[in-house]
């Protein structure tokens, strides 16, 4: 395959939302806020706003996983140009993300954010007269079948996903009888291996899942999120 004058940036449309994103955010300020973390040897590393732009692909097509986000990146002109990529460079391993998330740490994000409200602030598009604030459950990424008991922890009693469904709906109906039934009594008793942090929840009759509660305030000027937070459910 042949092709020569291909400009990458005539592929993609004026209004596309990357453009808009590129225009008005500029992600070299990360190089300052993470350049303690990196050393002056070894390989030559992916540039921080690169690994901070794949981040925001990742939860702005709610992409389910590192790996199908890094190959999905050669198949997406739009995707390409946002990162500054070429059709014939290389893309990084998938692994570039979880180990930047490990050494960046939580300030660097929470950075990120608190500079995009502040922008938005200094646009006129958040004025503060009036907040509103609500919360939503999410699923999260574990399996009933990964939750065990907190004292004994033992792998046998998780023999089968249906067995311990079963158990963890019947040990909450037993609480719903109770005369004055606790809320959480199960995750007192309760974890998930694979996700420590999640809380079984179960809303009115249906089945019980491990979830997050996501709490958000937004402004009502322009619906702009100014604060989250996630909490177990």
């Amino acid at each position: 395959l042949f092709y020569t004058k291909f400009n990458l940036d005539r592929r993609i449309r004026k209004d596309h939302i990357l453009r808009k994103i590129d225009k008005h955010i500029n992600f070299d300020f990360i190089y300052d806020q993470v350049k303690d973390t990196y050393g002056s040897k070894g390989n030559v590393s992916v540039p921080p706003p690169v690994i901070l732009k794949m981040m925001l692909l990742l939860i702005l097509y709610n992409v389910r996983s590192e790996r199908e986000l890094m190959a999905t990146i050669p198949e997406r002109l739009d995707w390409l140009w946002f990162l500054g990529y070429d059709l014939d460079d290389e893309i990084p391993d998938h692994s570039v993300l979880s180990k930047a998330r490990a050494r960046w740490g939580v300030a660097a994000f929470k950075t990120f954010f608190e500079r995009i409200v502040w922008q938005c602030v200094d646009a006129g598009l958040v004025d503060g007269s009036k907040l509103f604030m609500d919360g939503c459950l999410i699923q999260a990424n574990a399996s009933n079948n990964s939750v065990v008991n907190k004292e004994s922890l033992t792998r046998y009693l998780n023999k089968s996903y249906q067995t311990l469904e079963s158990r963890l709906d019947h040990e909450q109906d037993d609480s719903n009888d109770d005369d004055d039934p606790k809320p959480g009594a199960a995750n007192k008793k309760h974890i998930s291996t694979t996700d420590p942090d999640a809380s079984v929840t179960r809303m009115g009759k249906g089945k019980s899942k491990l979830k997050y509660q996501v709490h958000r305030a937004v402004d009502d000027k322009n619906e702009i999120i100014t604060a989250t937070e996630v909490t177990p459910g």
